[in-house]
């Protein structure tokens, strides 16, 4: 039987075990009829990537369910894999040949992918090596990778379809653009931060009101100047153009009037009645607009006029194709001003910006200027302000595949953990627009589209056509552009199996079971997977989506580059081993919401790994020659052993129970403190008497429990820590070959000791009752004294006299259902059940006993005040379950005698 090393070191231990496990192919999940399947696809991290907290808290969630679905029984299998990620990949490689002087176009687009692939091949790899770190048992032989093969011929599969359904089509709409990638993003690829800006009231002048003679027909009431060129030539006003009738619009973006193509204003809105049907003349451009009613317009906004330009704003663009207005684009592809925009062209957006302002309040057009906060779109790669643009682009119709969507989430065949994101999903599919899925990059899937030369029609194909499918000329080329890279995750749950071929994997293993992922990509990517796999297989994807929070750092601040509080864990692995990261991720955290990291909780973590293999050492040390394992006959158990293998029962049913509703962090927390509390701190210790006593029976009684209770503590725990348990595990005489294929612990009947889990329990509480009141006494652990026990449970605490004894520095322990005798010298400690006379008052200082039982006084008087409340108020006693209610009646009862023992004590002392 191999030795435990003195001292526990990750470093030694955790990637010989990795290498073990991929030896063995234990992580390699197999089609098993007899078997249930429980499948996990992991969120593909990009090839550009690194391993930072949030992946680790993601790939440590999904490994924690897959090791244990594994244990259960379930053919488990969790699918890993990469994204080609178009955008940043494709930045990642420019940049590198910026540096080297050339651009992408000088290479052409061949030459550009061989780099590329190159580039993955040099590269790509490296996060799967640190997934590899962290301990994730995915089953690499099952690796995919988006840009391969078989997602290749799902994504053109899926493409075909779309375009085939009329769901795929190509036009000109309003998209988002990036001028610093040079692509067009979707929607859930745009960030919006809240910026503080300014609000330009800008004065547009109303072209043909009658003169002001006839001023009334204008505007009842009063008195303007219908608009006339100036005859003479002179520059009255930086139009030609003298006025006193000017319309006010307030904008955000003065740079963009350059496109404006009209003015709206609501139909209802009395103040701008009479301009209906008007014209008004764009300032520094001198081209007329005409006015426009549109309920889309804000009455309460600004001045309640809205300058419409449908080539750069999304809301424009739908008003503008209501009204038929033209589509005016005055922006280039790099964010500077094109020819449309007369003397301003060239200018950068920001320095045109600047330059319509100071022209607008020279030519006298700014009539006032607001500071205002607002939100500002951002790419989600770059962070570089979003322009929307009209382009012409390929996009996926939405509505007929949201529909079903949001039936399977409502209908519950789809759920949320926790529940609160059902709305943020139903939110975003409620309102998706028609989703761009084009993108100007060559790295990535290329849109299967191609155009004639002669006919000018478009042939969509799997494979590259020979001739044109509408007039049969050979004169094709194919669409430049790419697809969005979501477009192929989205398949990722069965394309990674293998559809649309009916593979053997296709068939046994999807749909799948559990997406684990952050909420921040609702939208990018789980409302995407829900539609696709509902459009393309008939079925749900996955019957459940857990989400995850953010890892913060200490303070509660996001972890960023700017504030250079991110932690690698890599760093953190190399310090105190991959065991202690995941547990540190896991302790303390819920479904949904945030995580805060700090060193102290690693320390925490990696002082656990250290007592368990302390534990484990004296464990294994103190095993005989030929001992064999297993539990003894229930006649031989202790009442002590008794009370540790119910708990141990309880653990099993409980933690089980947690895992299965995903609370993760509370199912870690309880075998942490059974670990810690039950088994070293106190079965260990009781142990350690047992097995140096004369009794032989006893001592062996003690070590069989031990090595049992250890066996499936360290199952319980490897979900969460699977190094060390599998180190220490393999080392336990009985153990198979990895504790990872081993049955996960069931709770056991024969184990129920209820009776004697409730007697020992009183007794580990008299215990540290009396140690307590030792250490605020003061009163040195060699120092020895006897034990009065009184109590109606006196049964119990004479079958746990020599535990009493051993652990209260007690020389002798006497118990009784009612104690008369003299209590002068004696300190009472007083548990909810018994109350013990302890004669230290000589080794003590009474004032101090008096202020200690007077602190615990109040504290009984708190609880019984608080206890009391709760069952005095009518509603909650009216709502409450019974058995709530009877809880708090016995908790009740129970702080009520302690109370009285405590002032019995009290008076005692005098």
């Amino acid at each position: 039987m191999k030795e435990l090393a003195k001292v526990y070191d990750p470093a030694q231990v955790e990637d010989s075990t990795y290498d073990f496990w991929l030896k063995g192919g234990w992580f390699t999940a197999h089609r098993d009829p007899a078997k249930k399947p429980y499948t996990i696809v992991m969120p593909p991290p990009n090839i550009t990537g690194q391993l930072h907290m949030g992946h680790a808290m993601d790939e440590t969630w999904q490994d924690i369910l897959i090791r244990h679905k594994r244990m259960q029984g379930f053919s488990a299998l969790w699918v890993p894999g990469t994204d080609h990620a178009s955008i940043a990949t494709e930045a990642r490689i420019v940049a590198e040949m910026k540096e080297e002087g050339l651009a992408k176009e000088d290479l052409g687009r061949d030459r550009f992918l061989e780099r590329a692939w190159q580039w993955k091949e040099n590269y790509g790899g490296r996060i799967v090596q640190q997934l590899k770190k962290l301990g994730s048992s995915c089953d690499w032989t099952r690796e995919r990778f988006t840009l391969d093969d078989g997602c290749s011929r799902a994504v053109l599969h899926v493409f075909k379809k779309l375009y085939d359904e009329g769901l795929i089509y190509r036009g000109e709409r309003i998209i988002n653009w990036c001028p610093h990638c040079l692509t067009s993003i979707s929607d859930a690829e745009v960030e919006h931060e809240e910026r503080q800006g300014s609000l330009w009231y800008v004065k547009y002048p109303v072209v043909g009101c009658a003169s002001t003679s006839t001023a009334q027909q204008c505007e009842p009431g009063a008195s303007r100047t219908a608009p006339r060129r100036v005859s003479d030539g002179s520059e009255a006003t930086a139009t030609g153009w003298e006025t006193t009738e000017y319309i006010t619009v307030a904008t955000t973006r003065p740079e963009t009037m350059l496109g404006d193509v009209a003015v709206a204003v609501h139909p209802q809105d009395e103040r701008y009645k009479h301009l209906h049907g008007k014209m008004v003349l764009l300032p520094l451009v001198g081209r007329e607009i005409p006015v426009v009613t549109d309920d889309y317009v804000d009455m309460d906004f600004g001045t309640g006029v809205v300058k419409i330009t449908p080539a750069h704003d999304p809301n424009d663009f739908e008003v503008g194709r209501r009204h038929g207005l033209p589509v005016l684009k005055i922006m280039t592809d790099d964010a500077h001003i094109n020819e449309n925009g007369g003397k301003y062209a060239g200018l950068e957006r920001t320095a045109a910006r600047k330059a319509v302002v100071a022209d607008l309040e020279a030519g006298g057009y700014l009539d006032k200027t607001e500071n205002h906060g607002h939100n500002v779109g951002t790419c989600y790669r770059c962070g570089t302000t979003v322009e929307p643009m009209v382009s012409l682009q390929w996009f996926v119709k939405m509505e007929p595949l949201a529909g079903p969507a949001i039936e399977a989430v409502k209908a519950g065949r789809i759920k949320f953990v926790p529940e609160r994101f059902t709305k943020t999903y139903l939110h975003w599919m409620e309102n998706t627009r028609d989703w761009t899925i084009s993108r100007q990059l060559w790295w990535g899937h290329r849109i299967p589209a191609w155009y004639c030369d002669a006919c000018g029609e478009i042939t969509v194909s799997e494979t590259a056509p020979a001739v044109c499918g509408h007039c049969g000329s050979g004169q094709l080329h194919q669409d430049e552009d790419t697809l969005d890279t979501w477009f192929s995750s989205a398949l990722w749950p069965f394309s990674t199996l293998g559809w649309p071929e009916d593979t053997e994997d296709y068939q046994y293993f999807y749909p799948t079971n559990t997406l684990v992922t952050g909420y921040d990509i609702i939208g990018f990517w789980v409302s995407r997977m829900i539609f696709s796999g509902l459009h393309y297989t008939g079925r749900e994807p996955f019957d459940t989506v857990l989400i995850h929070g953010l890892v913060r750092d200490a303070e509660g601040r996001k972890m960023s580059k700017s504030l250079g509080n991110g932690i690698d864990p890599l760093d953190v692995i190399a310090e105190y081993g991959a065991d202690a990261l995941r547990f540190t991720l896991i302790v303390g955290s819920t479904p949904g919401n945030d995580l805060r990291f700090s060193d102290d909780k690693v320390k925490a973590s990696r002082n656990f790994a250290n007592k368990l293999w302390n534990a484990a050492r004296f464990v294994q040390m103190n095993l005989t020659e030929g001992f064999t394992p297993g539990l003894p006959p229930a006649d031989k158990l202790e009442l002590s052993d008794r009370w540790v293998l119910a708990e141990f029962n309880t653990l099993v049913r409980e933690v089980t129970d947690n895992l299965d509703r995903y609370e993760f962090g509370l199912a870690a927390q309880k075998v942490y403190e059974f670990i810690w509390d039950n088994y070293c701190d106190w079965t260990i210790e009781i142990a350690k008497a047992r097995m140096n006593g004369a009794d032989a029976q006893s001592a062996d009684t003690a070590r069989r429990v031990l090595v049992w209770l250890l066996d499936g503590a360290l199952k319980l725990l490897h979900p969460f820590m699977p190094f060390i348990t599998e180190e220490i595990y393999r080392t336990l005489p009985g153990s198979a070959e990895t504790i990872m294929m081993q049955p996960w612990p069931q709770w056991d009947a024969a184990l129920d000791f209820a009776q004697e889990q409730k007697d020992f329990g009183e007794v580990i509480a008299l215990v540290c009752a009396v140690r307590n009141a030792r250490a605020e006494m003061q009163v040195h652990p060699a120092k020895r004294t006897s034990i009065i026990i009184e109590s109606a449970q006196a049964a119990a605490f004479e079958a746990g006299k020599q535990v009493i004894q051993r652990l209260a520095s007690a020389d002798d322990v006497r118990c009784v259902a009612k104690y008369d005798g003299d209590t002068a010298g004696m300190v009472q400690v007083a548990t909810p059940v018994a109350r013990a006379f302890v004669p230290m008052l000589e080794l003590i200082d009474r004032d101090k006993e008096l202020a200690r039982l007077q602190k615990e006084l109040a504290a009984a008087e708190g609880e019984i005040k608080s206890l009391s409340g709760r069952l005095d108020n009518q509603g909650f006693i009216q709502k409450a379950p019974e058995n709530v209610v009877q809880d708090i009646r016995d908790k009740l009862a129970r702080a009520q005698e302690k109370k009285r023992n405590i002032e019995e004590g009290l008076a005692a002392l005098g």
